[in-house]
């Protein structure tokens, strides 16, 4: 059982991260990677905090690739 007990702990660590990422994403980062986003309510938020929180790698990089470009 180890081995299910590892893999348990490590999806809880990346849901976890996820979840803080995403956080930060959705109030700062969005604006810097998606021009259409400004001005969007917490509704579109909201909808789109679990693919986030699941996709967070991917994010963080078109975060930190995003940065700049946004006027």
């Amino acid at each position: 059982m180890p081995a299910v007990e590892l893999f348990v702990t490590l999806l809880e660590a990346y849901a976890a991260t996820g979840l803080l990422f995403a956080c930060a994403f959705l109030t700062v980062g969005i604006r810097q990677v998606d021009r259409a986003s400004r001005g969007s309510g917490v509704g579109f938020r909201l909808i789109i905090l679990p693919g986030v929180a699941a996709l967070w790698p991917v994010m963080l990089r078109r975060w930190i690739r995003g940065k700049g470009q946004a006027k």
